[in-house]
């Protein structure tokens, strides 16, 4: 009686069919997996994360640049928006605006000072509520100087990403009165406008994960 002759090859193939199919049977069981809630604590993503500001120059065109090196913490509570927070630095240092020269004036005295001041900072004091998004009352600190400012943002998400983390997305924009911080001249033209713009127009789109525990 002849012996029934089994590839090799036919048998590797049956135990990675096998394998797959226990594979897709185990996902078809496990459950998607759920984003942490609002309600946490939050670390700013610095990779996914946008500092970007524009300014006039000779009234002609518009400077654009940013900030490359940043952190920050992020305190919500959905149900009680008085223990929210943002704690938000930007390293002075890290300016961009595809100019070297440039990106050193801004670093000087003149402007920034980055050898005496390193980082500008935004500590928040009262979150509140505004229509879809929210309002973040707060100390801007630039250059030694710290004004009361109010951030409007808009907050996208929880999700989980790519890489199983619960990550946030937050929005904002908001113009500053650079000179109201001593960063830089007020320089005029003949006709009177300002040689560089007096307003920066920021903007900041920011991701944030949750906090391991």
């Amino acid at each position: 009686m002849n012996k029934l002759k089994i590839s090799p090859f036919f048998v590797l193939l049956a135990a990675v069919g096998i394998m797959l199919l226990q594979a897709a049977g185990a996902n078809a069981q496990a459950k998607p997996a759920s984003p942490a809630p609002l309600t946490g604590i939050w670390t700013v993503d610095p990779v996914h994360t946008n500092v970007n500001f524009t300014i006039t120059h000779l009234g002609l065109s518009e400077v654009q640049g940013r900030f490359d090196t940043v952190s920050g913490t992020i305190i919500a509570n959905k149900a009680d928006l008085n223990k929210s927070s943002v704690d938000f630095t930007i390293q002075v240092d890290s300016i961009n605006t595809n100019n070297g020269m440039r990106d050193t004036d801004m670093k000087s005295k003149a402007y920034f000072d980055a050898a005496d001041f390193a980082t500008i900072t935004f500590k928040s004091t009262k979150i509140s509520k505004a229509g879809a998004g929210y309002v973040a009352l707060g100390d801007l600190t630039i250059k030694g100087v710290t004004k009361q400012v109010s951030l409007p943002f808009t907050i996208k998400g929880p999700i989980v990403d790519p890489w199983g983390s619960s990550r946030i997305g937050i929005v904002t924009n908001t113009k500053i009165d650079r000179v109201a911080y001593g960063v830089g001249g007020n320089d005029k033209l003949s006709d009177g406008s300002w040689a560089i713009g007096r307003t920066a127009v920021v903007s900041i789109s920011l991701e944030a994960t949750a906090a391991k525990k």
